[in-house]
């Protein structure tokens, strides 16, 4: 066997290795991303504060009778969204399931703003009848809403439970956990750890 033959087999037996530890390190990521537990919903200073009265608000909504906010008496999921946000309509199955599942005690609230024909046809493409869906620039602007999808978890007393950004069905189930346990956030949890 010539020098240069002994070469190319000595490259393709390390290029072989190479992509068997790529494999490897590829499952071994994979596998610790499963076990990694989601973070919570991202927490906004923003807004009103956790545990101040939810801004009560008569609201029309586009799928019937009109909407209002912070009354009391019920919980209430408000899920800020757009036509335009795709992240926005990929919780939109997980919004659906947890109003089957929630309905004894949470109303789930969809509000945006912006031209109604748009959110319609949003309305109409992804069946979304079953909520009560309102548009109003001066709801985003009470709890100072920059960025989507964000959600709003207001008590049976009219009180903010839990808000924050929410960009999966893990973040979204966080702001039930939040007002559950009373602690505001993932990061205000690790905080308490800490001290």
């Amino acid at each position: 066997m010539t020098l240069l033959g002994f070469s190319v087999v000595a490259l393709w037996v390390i290029v072989l290795l190479q992509l068997g530890v790529i494999f490897a390190l590829a499952r071994q990521v994979g596998i610790l991303f499963e076990r990694v537990s989601p973070v919570g919903a991202m927490m906004s200073s923003n807004g009103p504060d956790l545990g101040a009265a939810a801004p009560r608000l008569a609201l029309a909504n586009l799928n019937g009778a009109p909407v209002t906010l912070g009354a009391g008496g019920r919980a209430q999921l408000l899920f800020f969204l757009s036509t335009s946000c795709p992240i926005c309509k990929a919780l939109l199955p997980a919004l659906k399931s947890i109003q089957g599942d929630e309905a004894k005690w949470l109303d789930v609230v969809l509000a945006s703003d912006g031209r109604e024909a748009l959110h319609r046809r949003l309305i109409e493409s992804e069946g979304l009848g079953g909520f009560p869906y309102v548009l109003s620039p001066e709801l985003g602007m009470s709890f100072r809403v920059a960025k989507l999808p964000f959600a709003v978890l207001i008590d049976p007393a009219g009180k903010v439970a839990a808000k924050g950004l929410v960009n999966s069905r893990e973040q979204l189930e966080s702001l039930f956990t939040a007002s559950e346990t009373g602690i505001p956030s993932y990061q205000a949890a690790i905080a308490g750890l800490s001290s």
